[in-house]
């Protein structure tokens, strides 16, 4: 797994011209798989962070799927250029959103987290694609990952092709790209991340605040997920079981007060 790679998320600074000229640069280089990392299936002592403060996020609006009540939340930090978080996106997420987030178990928020700014421009641009419609959103993001070997050679024409499929036009790309309070955004969202949940490499889930340090096969995402879904339900089960005691010694308190009487 590379680590942090001597970036800190936030410190871009997104000159007027920054992101264009950075994607008329262009290159493979992004490919290499900045900050990327593959998790160990086996976690002896699962690390978890709060649940309460991870559901805040008010720097920039989160992308959202599932439902709001669901009993798990999962949330994912990947940067646009990070070749395990595309993968991810190819291989594991239909199934985690077929067999869990369509049938109501897991609500899933995606968090952009650029290791550069060829990732951050991506991520500029499928915001503004998407308009804040969350379903385009992912519908861009999908494209996005799924032809991310391809638009990475070239970034400017690559993401240009798909904006233009996502109905932005080359002006409105072009504006996009100069949106200075936008990629602030973005930016300063990752490093609250990274302050916050120590978040150093991508991808990076939190499941039900149980911290998932890089990409998982199937199997193993299913038993993480599985697992938070049993815990959970034993944690409602407890709090059940706690009120119904509280319950009747209350009403054990009140037949004592009325045979007083």
């Amino acid at each position: 797994m590379h680590e942090n790679m001597k970036h800190q998320p936030g410190t871009a600074h997104l000159t007027r011209r920054g992101a264009t000229r950075l994607l008329l640069a262009g290159g493979a280089a992004c490919w290499l798989g900045l900050g990327a990392g593959v998790a160990h299936a086996a976690q002896d002592k699962p690390e978890y962070v709060s649940r309460g403060l991870l559901a805040k996020n008010p720097i920039i609006e989160d992308m959202v799927l599932g439902k709001d009540d669901a009993t798990i939340t999962m949330v994912e930090y990947a940067s646009a250029t990070c070749g395990h978080c595309a993968d991810f996106h190819i291989y594991e997420w239909p199934q985690i959103k077929k067999e869990y987030v369509d049938t109501g178990k897991v609500k899933f928020i995606f968090r952009e987290f650029p290791l550069d700014q060829v990732a951050l421009a991506a991520f500029m641009l499928t915001r503004c694609a998407a308009g804040g419609d969350t379903k385009k959103y992912f519908a861009v993001m999908d494209m996005v990952m799924k032809t991310q070997r391809e638009w990475v050679k070239n970034p400017k024409e690559g993401l240009q092709k798909i904006m233009r499929l996502a109905g932005l036009s080359d002006e409105q790309f072009d504006k996009c790209l100069k949106d200075e309070a936008l990629a602030k955004k973005i930016m300063n969202s990752a490093r609250s991340a990274s302050q916050a949940f120590k978040v150093r490499s991508t991808p990076t889930f939190f499941i039900n605040g149980r911290k998932i340090a890089g990409r998982m096969r199937i199997e193993d995402f299913r038993a993480v997920i599985d697992e938070e879904l049993k815990r959970a339900s034993n944690e409602i089960g407890s709090r059940q079981t706690a009120g119904q005691g509280a319950e009747k010694t209350g009403k054990e308190k009140a037949d004592d007060k009325a045979e007083a009487q």
